[in-house]
């Protein structure tokens, strides 16, 4: 096992330093759900609602930083240089070990699904409503979404 960089040349190591740069601005990644949270949010002159907004990006970094940054080095740790990008792929035993890491990142995609859809299912409600005339509530939200997440399920 070597710790040794992998690059061979300049062109090489620089590509793999952005190559990391870019995987860990990917997982810190903000999306524009953060202004739909953002608009929904109470706001007023004395108490903008960017004060508590910057307190959950700067909490969400920081649990992001504490689940993945072990990771990294931990994987870094027990394989050296020859760790695959994907550390799941690295793993060889105990199966229950990695049948669990699969189940996480299952639940992982289902949770963060809805959180990235939920401005395309607002969207679509709200089309609903003005072109269509459809009212309001718990039955068009239940056919919207459903229909919607059917169709890319499909698709």
């Amino acid at each position: 096992m070597s710790y040794d960089y992998k690059a061979t040349n300049p062109g090489d190591f620089t590509f793999r330093v952005f190559n990391a740069l870019g995987q860990i601005s990917f997982a810190f990644a903000g999306h524009a759900v953060a202004l739909e949270i953002q608009a929904t949010m109470p706001s007023t002159p004395e108490r903008p609602s960017k004060v508590p907004m910057w307190q959950g990006v700067i909490g969400a970094y920081v649990v992001n930083a504490v689940c993945y940054f072990p990771v990294a080095l931990i994987c870094y740790w027990a394989f050296g240089q020859d760790v695959d990008d994907n550390v799941l792929m690295n793993l060889q035993r105990p199966a229950w070990l990695i049948a669990a890491a699969n189940l996480m990142v299952v639940v992982h995609v289902i949770g963060s699904y809805q959180v990235f859809a939920m401005p395309v299912f607002d969207l679509l409600e709200r089309m609903m409503v003005n072109k269509f005339g459809f009212k309001h509530g718990v039955v068009l939200r239940f056919f919207t979404r459903t229909i919607y997440v059917g169709k890319t399920l499909i698709y």
